[in-house]
């Protein structure tokens, strides 16, 4: 009896260790709790992240431990990509957001468009007066096909009437990047300098891949496993991240 208590203790030790370093070094799950990147990530969402994609940090271990100084084996984001940062005001909450300015780009938004280097991102219109959420709001948003200058594709919103038609201009720092929520106007992101600003690179956790699950929480939670019918979007189970 005792030997296989000892060999139970030791099987879920080694499958603890083996999913640590999975978690770590490979993918890690992800839940969305808002609304800032509707329509192309929705409340209830869950999605992988690749944490190998720009190299590892203190960021990708457990509780940011501090095994390493800089960043190892890094690699270039790319403008476009989707990615799990830790937000420079505390260093700990995880947020998910588009990235839009490297090192050195100036950003501002004039008359509801989105400049990077002073010229004007490609943006057409896809769809005209939708009800989206924000927060416990409901806005009514157009939405579009941005094309960043890299040729990234992605859609975003901007609410009808205009919340936030011009900004600031933002000039990225060095080893810094500048992100932004894909439902414009409902999105907590860069553009706010106190609470976000501008990203390190060292606090980048990972690349959202790919969606493996998603539940309307509105409509039923996934421990009701009754009313998951209801619930569940199916038609977001495995889905590729743009």
């Amino acid at each position: 009896m005792k030997k296989i208590i000892i060999e139970n203790i030791k099987t879920l030790f080694f499958a603890l260790v083996i999913a640590i370093l999975i978690r770590s070094f490979l993918f890690q799950p992800f839940y969305i709790p808002s609304s800032s990147m509707e329509p192309n990530l929705l409340i209830g969402d869950r999605l992988f992240v690749s944490k190998y994609t720009y190299g590892y940090s203190k960021h990708s271990l457990p509780y940011s431990i501090k095994l390493f100084k800089n960043r190892i084996l890094s690699r270039t984001p790319q403008a476009g990509d989707v990615i799990v940062f830790k937000t420079p005001a505390d260093n700990r909450t995880d947020y998910i957001k588009r990235l839009i300015g490297l090192p050195g780009d100036k950003i501002q938004i004039i008359d509801n468009n989105l400049y990077i280097n002073d010229e004007k991102v490609k943006k057409k219109k896809i769809i005209n007066s939708i009800d989206i959420n924000c927060g416990d709001e409901i806005i009514e948003v157009n939405f579009f096909q941005e094309t960043l200058p890299n040729g990234a594709k992605y859609t975003s919103t901007y609410r009808r009437d205009g919340s936030m038609m011009n900004s600031d201009i933002y000039i990225v720092p060095n080893n810094h990047y500048f992100f932004m929520g894909d439902n414009r106007d409902c999105s907590k992101d860069s553009r706010f300098l106190s609470s976000v600003g501008y990203v390190n690179f060292n606090n980048l956790v990972g690349k959202a891949q790919i969606l493996f699950f998603s539940n309307d929480i509105k409509k039923g939670s996934i421990f009701k496993f009754w009313n998951l019918g209801n619930s569940l979007r199916i038609e977001r189970f495995f889905k590729k991240i743009n």
